[in-house]
Parts: structure tokens; sequence; C-alpha cells
């Protein structure tokens, strides 16, 4: 599954154009704030329906525009095109002219993994971007999991404002609801605490044997701690009866998955918190790097890789390796800086444009 062109209207700062994009390696090279990430930003939009910057769909409109829209044409994918419109404020999703209505459709289309500074909090970061990762990692390729993750969200939304109406109102009998909760709360979440383990273990391996070889530091793992240490219902139940007063005080659920970590590990130690900004950029990278190897193994299909500007991170050893390790894959897209050494990496049918002014140019 590849992108043999995609056309743009309004978005960012880019061009309206229609870009032809045959070719499995394609590198993107210009200056900072010329549009290479904003094309990147185009391919991940037709893969998510949203921005991989956490930008809002008004944010991905052209400045003074009303609407925007992204086609692309996809080979080697029973769906041939997809075209995504944001129109007076709505979004609206075209698989082969036949409106989507979910957007957990778009993976199963033309999945991609992003490389990009933003990766950085899923290391220095909250306990939130990494749950954030994780889930989306397991999403990618297991479709229960996800709706399993949005039944959970649904729930623990609903308990907080039943929560917070106790406590407003002092009307204890709203107890009653959280006894019909209570339990679809703690089923459904059992259900993600017995994925996420078992994702985690064989996520961590992979991982683990990536920083080995790039970096030359071994034992690296990553911990998933759960607030519910048990995986009986009666008793998870019961630990969440014991909170209940705390909780109606603070109008919130205070355990559960969505209070869930992930914590990397060197040996018995937590590594991320003594970690150098070098070691943490690595750590950001790489977990991207073992997310596409993941996603490969589980499906069979191969992803397509946008990678803004994380070659710069490297020093040329450890891009070179880096390189060496990525996972096969339907198509990769790279940013350069000019001043890049992005010669060294050219393939014979690499594809090179030069980023100017939101205008890509392939002659040069």
């Amino acid at each position: 599954m590849y992108f043999s062109s995609i056309r743009l209207y309004n978005f960012r700062n880019l061009c309206d154009d229609e870009i032809s994009l045959k070719g499995k390696d394609i590198f993107l090279v210009g200056e900072n704030a010329q549009g290479k990430s904003n094309f990147l930003e185009s391919l991940y939009f037709c893969s998510f329906a949203s921005s991989f910057r956490g930008a809002k769909d008004a944010g991905l409109i052209r400045n003074g525009e009303k609407n925007c829209a992204v086609s692309a044409h996809l080979e080697d994918s029973p769906d041939k095109n997809i075209q995504i419109k944001i129109e007076n404020g709505k979004k609206q999703i075209l698989i082969d002219e036949k409106r989507c209505e979910d957007r957990k459709r778009l993976l199963s289309v033309i999945p991609s993994i992003i490389f990009c500074h933003e990766d950085m909090e899923f290391v220095r970061g909250g306990q939130e971007r990494r749950r954030w990762f994780f889930d989306q990692n397991r999403s990618l390729y297991d479709g229960v999991y996800l709706d399993e993750l949005r039944r959970y969200k649904r729930i623990l939304k609903t308990r907080n404002a039943v929560l917070k109406e106790i406590r407003e109102t002092g009307d204890l009998s709203k107890q009653e609801i959280l006894e019909i909760l209570d339990p679809q709360l703690v089923e459904c979440g059992l259900n993600l605490i017995k994925k996420r383990n078992e994702e985690i273990s064989l996520f961590s391996d992979i991982f683990n044997l990536y920083y080995k070889e790039i970096a030359n530091i071994e034992n690296i793992y990553i911990q998933y701690k759960t607030s519910w240490h048990d995986s009986s219902i009666d008793t998870v139940l019961e630990h969440i009866k014991q909170k209940r007063d705390t909780e109606i005080k603070l109008s919130v659920t205070l355990s559960g998955p969505h209070r869930d970590k992930y914590i990397f590990m060197r040996d018995a130690n937590e590594f991320d918190t003594n970690a150098s900004t070098g070691q943490r950029r690595l750590l950001a990278l790489l977990l991207r790097l073992a997310q596409a190897r993941r996603f490969l193994s589980m499906t069979g299909n191969k992803p397509v890789l946008l990678l803004d500007d994380v070659l710069l991170e490297l020093d040329g050893k450890k891009r070179e390796k880096f390189l060496k390790m990525l996972p096969d894959y339907g198509q990769a897209f790279y940013t350069f800086l000019p001043e890049e050494p992005y010669q060294n990496y050219l393939k014979e049918d690499t594809k090179v444009f030069f980023v100017n002014g939101g205008k890509l140019d392939s002659n040069r």
C-alpha cells in the first residue's frame, strides 16, 4: 500500500496542486517553515483524519480560507481513493466515493507511522501521552481493542459526570447509577489491561533489541503498571467502592486503565528520569521503529513511514544503523534541511522534491 498521488486544496501553506508520488523513497528538501512537515501532515491526515501535531481541524485550513480538502490515489490497496474535506466546520471522509462514518476504517486503507519531534512527549511528557502512544500502537492492528477503549472512555465520562452531580447536589440516591456503571467499567477496563500486558511484553522485546543495536546499551525495557492489582472483577469492584467517598469529593475516577503507567527501565531502575537528552531522543525514535515492526509482524501489511527531520538528531553512525533497521515498508517520506547530507542516502529510484513556499518542485 502506498500513495501514487495526492491533491491538495487550501491545506496549511501548501500550494493547491496534484503531486505524483510514485516511488518507494521520497525526500523532501527545504529550509524550515517552507511546508515539509505540512506535507507529511497531509499524508498522515489521509490515514487518521487528524493532525499528528495535535492541531484542530480549523488549524489545517489555510489562513483566510474556510474549507480545505486532501485527496489521495493509492496503489496495491483494495481501496483506490481517499478524500477528506473540512467544510463549514464539518469533516467528511470518502473512500472510493462512499462516505466513511468511522475514522478507524482508514487504518486498514493506508496505514502510516509518523516519526517526529512531538514524539519526545512520549518520553519527557506525562503518562497521558505514553498511554496514548501504546493505545495507538495496539489500535493500528486490533480494531476490537479500539472499540473497547472507546467504550471504556464513554463509561468513564458518564461515571465522572455522575460523581460530579452527587457532589454538587448531595443526592446520594444517584449512587444507584454507580452500582450499574461500575461493573461495566471494571469488565471493560480489565479487558484493556489484559491486552496491554500482552502488548507491552512483545513490544518491549523488540524495543530492547533496537536500543542495544543502535546505542550499545543493554536491558532497556518498558514496564506497564496498572492501578488495579487484581484481575478479579469482584476484587476490583470492592477496591473502587472503598474509594467512592473520595471520588465524589473530587468528581473523578481515581483508578483504572486511564491512570495506568508506562515506565522506561534499565535493569531494575527507571531509565528515562536519568537519561541524557540524546538518550531520550533515541527512546522516542525507537518507539516508532518498534511500532512499525510490530504492525508489520501482526498484519503482514507494509506501512507508509513518515520521517520528519528525525535523522537530524542522530550522528552519522547511528543514522546508518537506524536506516538499516527500518522494517519493510510500502513507502517512506523523509524531510531534510538543504545542508544535510541527504545525497548519501539516495537510492537509484529515490524521488527528491525541493520545498519552497509551500510548493514541491522535483526539478532543480
